[in-house]
C-alpha cells in the first residue's frame, strides 16, 4: 500500500501509568497541517493487536497526515507495556484510556475521539459510556458484537493447539465448556501463548455491543464483507437495529477486504484505510 505525503515518523515514548508504564507512539498532525482533532487508538485482543499493526501504522499516519493527532498505546500487558498479559484486567485498560486521553488533551488542543478496532472497539465504547466527559467521535473497525461469543473462540485456540500437542497434562479441559468452568472457579488458563485471568475473562464474557449504546454526535462503524455488494452480517445488523431504537446517530460503511486481523500472513486493506479518512475528512470540512 502506498504512502502518500510521507513527514516526521512518529515519536515513541513511555506514557507513565498505573501500575508500570504504556508504550506509546505519537503520530502528530503533518507540520503546516490545521490540527482538526485527534485520535486514541485502542487495539484489538491478543495476538489481533501483532497481525494489526501494519494497518493500524497506515491508518495513523494517514490521519496525521491529513492533520490529525493520534496517539497509539499498548495497553497494561500488551505489546511493550508493563505487566504480563496474565494480570491484565478490563478495568486498567480502561484507566489506561483515561491517561492516554489525558495526555493527548494536554498536547493538542483539539477535541479527541476514539478509534478501536475489534474488542478495542468494545473497550472504546464501554470506556466513552463510563467518561463523565464526552468523547468527539468514535471510529469502529470491525467491532466484537458479543464478547461471550469471542471469549469463547479464542477458548478454542487452545483446544485446536491440544489437538497437536502429545502432552496429555496439558488436555485437562476437552470443550470450551470445561474451559469456563476452570476459569470460573479462579483458574488462569494457557491459551494460543496467552494466559487468561478469570477476572479478565469474566468481563469480556460480559460485554454485549447491543448494551453499549452511545448518545453522541456520530459513530462511524466499519464493516468488513467478503465481497462488494454483500450485506452486513445479521448479529451486526441487529445491534445497528437497537442502537438506531435508543436513537445512536451511526453509520455503516460496508468495505470489502480480508479480515487482516486474523490471517496468517500480515495483511493490508487500502479500502478501509481511504474509506476512514474519506468519512473524516467530510466531518472536518
Amino acid at each position: 500500500m502506498k504512502e502518500v505525503g510521507a513527514h516526521s515518523p512518529a515519536k515513541p515514548f513511555f506514557l507513565k501509568a498505573d501500575p508500570g508504564e504504556r508504550f506509546c507512539l505519537y503520530h502528530a498532525p503533518r507540520p503546516g497541517r490545521h490540527c482538526l482533532g485527534a485520535f486514541i487508538y485502542v487495539h484489538p485482543f491478543a495476538d489481533e493487536m501483532n497481525k494489526s499493526r501494519r494497518m493500524a501504522a497506515l491508518q495513523a499516519r494517514a490521519f496525521a497526515n491529513m492533520g490529525f493527532a493520534v496517539l497509539q498505546i499498548d495497553l497494561f500487558g500488551c505489546g511493550d507495556s508493563s505487566g504480563e498479559f496474565a494480570a491484565a484486567r478490563w478495568n486498567i485498560w480502561k484507566h489506561d484510556l483515561v491517561i492516554a486521553r489525558s495526555w493527548l488533551e494536554n498536547k493538542v488542543a483539539a477535541p479527541v475521539g476514539l478509534w478501536g478496532l475489534r474488542l478495542g472497539a468494545l473497550l472504546a465504547l464501554d470506556f466513552a459510556k463510563s467518561s463523565e466527559n464526552p468523547i468527539d467521535k468514535i471510529i469502529l473497525w470491525q467491532p466484537v458484537i458479543s464478547g461471550a461469543s469471542f471469549l469463547t473462540q479464542f477458548l478454542r485456540l487452545r483446544l485446536a493447539n491440544e489437538m497437536l500437542s502429545p502432552d496429555e497434562v496439558a488436555k485437562k479441559a476437552s470443550g470450551t465448556k470445561e474451559m469456563r468452568n476452570l476459569l470460573a472457579s479462579g483458574e488462569t488458563l494457557e491459551v494460543a501463548g496467552y494466559e487468561l485471568a478469570p477476572e479478565l475473562a469474566a468481563a469480556i464474557d460480559n460485554l454485549k455491543a447491543a448494551d453499549l449504546a452511545l448518545k453522541m454526535p456520530v459513530i462511524h462503524w466499519f464493516e468488513i464483507i467478503a465481497e462488494r455488494g454483500r450485506p452486513m452480517a445479521p448479529a451486526g445488523a441487529s445491534v445497528i437495529s437497537i442502537w438506531e431504537q435508543h436513537k445512536v446517530d451511526v453509520h455503516v460503511h460496508l468495505i470489502p477486504c480480508v479480515p487482516f486481523w486474523a490471517t496468517q500472513e500480515i495483511a493490508e486493506c487500502a479500502e478501509l484505510v481511504a474509506a476512514t479518512i474519506h468519512i473524516s475528512a467530510e466531518e472536518s470540512q
